[in-house]
């Protein structure tokens, strides 16, 4: 379980962590190479080959996560796209109450995303999630993903949080351990960041499928 006593800060993931993130699969997954390939005049596996090449070559970079580079690469106009299926875009139903909790305890609530601030502002209003947080931060603003040290260490200039009494909560392994080399003292990994997925294993770090099993008690 998480010590609270030692906890002020709380750095939140979005898409997986607070958001469910069948929205995000779904659209470059399945979205994504049906209209490339219509665009394109490809077939759908030409389309996903493709692509999947374009994917694997920018991973971790903030390219993966850059809208207008996509826009760019693929010639599709991906806000637009991404508005005709918001309907799938959900909040965690133990998100809600979690934060809820950790506000009356008085800890600090940190939006740390990789997306892009398009879609972190798409996000916010169909959620209100920002009505939870303290601040927001997009890595867009300092060029570098949270996947490299870089990042964390302009974070933590800028925002002033102790590290060793900050908690951070993702799904993506590889940011997990960004997070545990920069010294983050508290890390928790969510299990189930796609509702429509089987759960994910995490070796070396607590793991949770359900927020309301870690509130602070009052």
């Amino acid at each position: 379980m998480l010590n609270w006593s030692k906890i002020d800060t709380v750095l939140l993931d979005m898409d997986g962590t607070l958001l469910d993130l069948h929205f995000d699969n779904y659209f470059w997954l399945t979205v994504i190479p049906e209209q490339y390939a219509l665009k394109h005049g490809l077939s759908l596996e030409q389309a996903k080959t493709d692509i999947f090449q374009r994917y694997q070559k920018v991973s971790g970079q903030i390219s993966w996560y850059c809208l207008d580079y996509w826009q760019q690469q693929l010639d599709l106009p991906i806000m637009a796209l991404k508005r005709d299926i918001q309907h799938l875009i959900k909040i965690r139903e133990d998100v809600p109450p979690f934060l809820t909790e950790l506000r009356k305890t008085g800890k600090e609530l940190i939006l740390l995303t990789n997306a892009h601030p398009d879609c972190v502002m798409l996000k916010f209003e169909l959620t209100a999630i920002d009505n939870y947080l303290d601040g927001v931060i997009s890595t867009h603003q300092y060029g570098v993903s949270k996947e490299h040290q870089p990042l964390w260490q302009q974070v933590q200039q800028e925002w002033q949080f102790d590290k060793t009494r900050t908690l951070f909560v993702d799904d993506s392994p590889a940011v997990l351990d960004a997070a545990k080399e920069f010294g983050i003292g508290h890390i928790l990994a969510v299990a189930n960041p796609d509702s429509r997925q089987p759960h994910k294993q995490f070796d070396g770090y607590l793991s949770t499928t359900d927020f309301r099993d870690f509130m602070p008690l009052k």
